[in-house]
């Protein structure tokens, strides 16, 4: 399975008259990129790869047997491998896309299939322990680290998208010797993939991804466990939670693997930005405590003119929900109807539900869509046939 020799020989043939395994000899004709790793980024990324160049040779690595086994079947790669083989052999582009920690131990296999005109990335949400290795390594020149700011709380090839990349940031953070064409070169490629790319300085980036990012997850998965620790022997906490405990903690349904070795690599950062969160609640703690009317009012004033601030957005492990909230009347046939009206209009519905515990003056009936258009079409469409709709 590792030589993909039948499949390089069907139509995405990159060399001329050469038989499997690769040497270093042969003549590359056109773009092809190496994958190390399969799981949801890696394989998000040769999934919008294979849709946005359809004409790449995707050479792809993992552990995982079954998902080579679907992106093959899916004609989403062409080579599979189960080794770091000569397959790898002038690749345009090599991604790492495996855990944190696993990454760096890539790096020394794969210094054998460097070339001058090579970009080496990663997309790791930590940038200092690769870029350790890779100084160590002398790969500077070919080394610009990538971080996609998308994601999912599933994980696997089996939860990868095209479209995972799609509006997303993608942070580029370029060592300091690697040449400014490729550099450029990069950014294309990642425009092409239909995400937005952003150059950062290494070090940066890790501090700005520990706040907004590494920091909330270890927020949720807190979170989480205070309410286990403490829930009532009826469950009540678990089964009243309501819309907004689940938004605020559905990133803690993320890999614990992955979150574990991202904690890990980036301990200095999360020490001090931990540092800085709990004076934080320590002083709301005093606020709370002391009865500070006025400085409670602003702690949530502030925060909800700051947050109303941010750009809406849709990539990330929490994702923009495009829902709508309807009241309907308690009677056999209600949802259904509801449900033909939207179907007769060629609107899918990615959701639908009752809301046992309602907040702020949202209706019983919770539909979620795929996107916001249809979101707004059904909410004009439901207020036609007068229902009282709410929108978030």
């Amino acid at each position: 399975m590792n030589s993909g020799q039948g499949r390089l020989n069907l139509g995405r043939s990159i060399f001329k008259n050469t038989p499997s395994p690769i040497s270093k000899s042969e003549v590359i004709v056109q773009m092809k990129v190496g994958l190390i790793g399969l799981g949801l980024i890696g394989g998000s990324i040769a999934k919008a790869i294979r849709q946005y160049e359809p004409e790449a040779v995707i050479v792809a690595f993992d552990t995982n047997k079954e998902a080579l086994a679907s992106a093959t079947q899916e004609s989403v790669i062409d080579v599979a491998c189960t080794s770091l083989d000569d397959n790898f052999y002038h690749c345009d582009y090599i991604f790492l896309c495996t855990p944190v920690s696993s990454n760096t131990s890539y790096l020394k296999q794969l210094k054998s299939y460097v070339h001058k005109d090579l970009i080496l990335t990663d997309v790791g949400s930590v940038k200092a322990p690769i870029y350790e290795e890779v100084k160590a390594l002398h790969l500077e020149a070919y080394f610009i680290g990538g971080h996609p700011m998308t994601g999912s709380e599933k994980s696997g090839y089996n939860n990868a998208k095209a479209m995972l990349l799609e509006n997303a940031y993608y942070i580029l953070t370029p060592s300091k010797t690697v040449r400014q064409e490729k550099v450029e070169r990069y950014q294309s490629f990642v425009e092409t993939l239909k995400a937005i790319p952003i150059l950062m300085d290494a070090e940066e980036h890790d501090y700005v991804t520990g706040t907004i990012s590494h920091l909330p997850h270890l927020i949720a998965a807190n979170l989480v466990n205070l309410v286990k620790d403490n829930d009532t022997k009826e469950q009540y906490m678990k089964n009243l939670a309501a819309g907004g405990f689940k938004d605020l903690t559905r990133i803690a349904s993320s890999s614990p693997t992955m979150w574990e070795h991202i904690c890990l690599n980036n301990q200095e950062n999360l020490s001090k930005i931990l540092e800085q969160f709990i004076d934080a609640l320590t002083k709301t703690r005093e606020l709370v405590d002391a009865g500070d009317s006025e400085g409670l009012h602003e702690l949530f004033e502030t925060s909800r003119d700051y947050r109303d601030s941010m750009p809406e957005a849709t990539v990330g492990p929490i994702k923009k929900d495009y829902a709508l909230y309807c009241d309907i009347i308690d009677e056999a046939g209600g949802i259904a109807a509801i449900a033909t009206i939207l179907a007769s209009n060629n609107l899918n519905i990615r959701n639908i539900g009752i809301v046992h515990n309602r907040e702020f003056e949202e209706g019983v009936l919770r539909i979620e869509f795929y996107d916001e258009p249809s979101s707004r079409k059904a909410a004009e469409l439901l207020q036609k046939f007068r229902y009282t709709v709410y929108e978030r």
